[in-house]
């Protein structure tokens, strides 16, 4: 199985300030912001895992060793014409977190909330370096990778999330799930990205489409909006 462990050298501050203005009339400041960032650059542990999967379209079925058959709409749409599968599992560790509850238990919720915000925002810069290094090993490979989805956005149930973590072997990065089918440690994600043929390239542009306008997590920190 291979890992990979990113070192982030900064943590981008715009999609901080995205990801902490979220449903808020709030304009941080840029020194707090900065702030933010560096502390969640030195307290992240970025550690990625993945494997490989052929996939079977027609039955909509990952061919692990015991397969697995995929029942949403918005998962098997958006792996159509895909041969493989990779399936990822991605954190940044412990101390963030912890360090984010401290402040809210001193009361520095505004200190807190932007730790928070920069550790969405480094959790996903890994999974970004991730499927950076997904995609260079698919073209060895004579395949293009799309877009990567996890359980819980659209119609594809959160309850799916211990299959797709257990896919991913994502234990072997101290990954686990709670009996809400939530990630510990909270800032880590799953997700599956198709591989397609690369004459399949061109017919791609639902892949590449952000699913968040037909997601129904409308408090999730990782939506984008949908006029950019």
């Amino acid at each position: 199985m291979p890992f990979y462990y990113p070192r982030l050298t900064t943590v981008d501050l715009d999609e901080t300030r995205r990801y902490a203005s979220l449903g808020r009339n709030v304009d941080f400041s840029t020194l707090m912001l900065g702030e933010a960032c560096t502390q969640a650059q030195l307290l992240s542990i970025p550690k990625g895992v993945w494997q490989l999967y052929a996939y079977d379209q027609d039955a909509h079925t990952i061919l692990a060793n015991e397969p697995v058959v995929l029942t949403a709409d918005s998962i098997i749409k958006h792996l159509t014409g895909a041969v493989e599968v990779a399936v990822m599992a991605v954190t940044i560790g412990l101390p963030l977190e912890e360090e984010v509850s401290a402040l809210f238990l001193k009361n520095q919720y505004n200190v807190g909330l932007l730790l928070d915000a920069a550790g969405t925002t480094a959790v996903e810069m890994t999974c970004a370096a991730v499927c950076s290094v997904i995609g260079q090993q698919a073209a060895q490979a004579g395949l293009s990778v799309g877009r990567r989805l996890s359980p819980g956005y659209g119609d594809w149930p959160l309850e799916l999330q211990p299959e797709i973590l257990e896919l991913a072997t994502g234990a072997n990065i101290g990954l686990s799930v709670t009996d809400t089918k939530m990630l510990v440690p909270r800032k880590s994600v799953t997700a599956i990205i198709g591989l397609y043929p690369y004459h399949h390239t061109l017919n791609l542009s639902h892949q590449q489409e952000l699913p968040c306008d037909k997601c129904n997590q409308t408090g999730c920190q990782a939506r984008k909006e949908t006029n950019e």
